[in-house]
């Protein structure tokens, strides 16, 4: 075929282009979508991919394959996927850990901005700042008096290092001004087991598993981490109302894609998550677990998770954990 000019060669190829872009979206998907889960079975990322994967097969109309990829603390998975085709059909079940935290603290062979794409924000789980009942602190304010008064005497336990419980501890302690001995455990439950137990003090714990020890008074609550108060625990103030205007931290969850996903199949996954996190049962599944549904569009989850990569890259460093 011989064309009049070049003008008219390029707008066949744009034409083309945008051709294939609607055919892409009209059969997307024709096979089943992998969404990998970069922790082991069973824990809430996992729950929460398996509970989001019925419903967004039921909308796509195609098998969604939950595979667990844990090791490295999220990065195995993280890069299986940031080097997976972008093709719409290998996504990730991303977290505060996989996309902020351990990218700031070591080398895990992928840049969580240029390599992914958010598809669509999931839902937080806020931390709740829980004391043994012995301890001599009710609340933020009580806890940072002693504080300044005992100097770095004063510990809290964590799921260990570089965790985002321990994170949460190292912004307590620099919104404060105050000095907190981080303790570091194997894990939230020997964590939580020694402060209900009494050997450490305080624990940023998640919402989800808080709250059974809360109603048990094995723990007493002191502030809730997330912006607002939470509807399961109305009586406990947030630690931004305690005296730390803006404090927030806790776990979200998001899912992602490669780099370069097409715009139609991420319109399609987008619009799709929408409706599922807009649905009154979903909303009332996640809290139900201590969370809350997370209703921005793709773009503003995408600057959400530019702006808390920038935070916990500041916050490693200052608790001088990059290496």
């Amino acid at each position: 075929m011989r064309f009049p000019n070049k003008f008219s060669a390029a707008a066949l190829m744009l034409a083309a282009a945008f051709g294939a872009a609607a055919v892409h979206a009209q059969t997307y998907p024709t096979r089943p979508i992998t969404l990998v889960v970069p922790y082991p079975p069973g824990g809430s990322a996992d729950i929460l991919a398996r509970t989001i994967g019925e419903q967004l097969a039921t909308r796509l109309g195609q098998p969604i394959v939950v595979e667990n990829k844990a090791g490295a603390g999220t990065a195995i998975g993280a890069r299986y996927v940031a080097e997976a085709k972008p093709d719409g059909y290998t996504l990730l079940m991303g977290t505060v850990s996989s996309q902020a935290i351990n990218p700031a603290m070591s080398k895990v062979g992928y840049d969580p901005t240029k390599d992914f794409v958010a598809v669509s924000a999931l839902t937080s789980i806020p931390f709740v700042l829980v004391a043994n009942p012995a301890a001599p602190y009710n609340t933020v304010a009580e806890l940072i008096a002693a504080a300044k008064r005992d100097g770095n005497r004063i510990s809290y336990a964590s799921a260990g290092p570089g965790t985002s419980n321990h994170l949460a501890g190292e912004m307590l302690a620099h919104a404060a001004q105050v000095s907190l001995l981080h303790v570091p455990y194997r894990g939230s439950a020997p964590a939580l087991a020694d402060v209900l137990a009494g050997h450490v003090p305080l624990m940023f714990d998640l919402q989800t598993t808080a709250l059974p020890n809360i109603k048990a008074q094995k723990v007493k609550p002191l502030a809730v981490t997330g912006l607002q108060r939470s509807p399961l625990l109305p009586d406990v103030p947030t630690v931004a109302e305690s005296g730390l205007p803006g404090f927030e931290v806790g776990a979200w969850f998001g899912l992602f894609a490669p780099a370069k996903l097409p715009e139609p199949v991420l319109r399609q996954l987008s619009g799709a998550m929408a409706q599922i996190l807009q649905s009154p049962a979903m909303a009332q599944r996640l809290r139900d677990i201590g969370a809350e549904p997370d209703t921005r569009d793709a773009q503003a989850f995408a600057g959400y998770v530019r702006t808390e990569i920038a935070r916990y890259a500041q916050t490693v460093k200052a608790a001088g954990l990059d290496r």
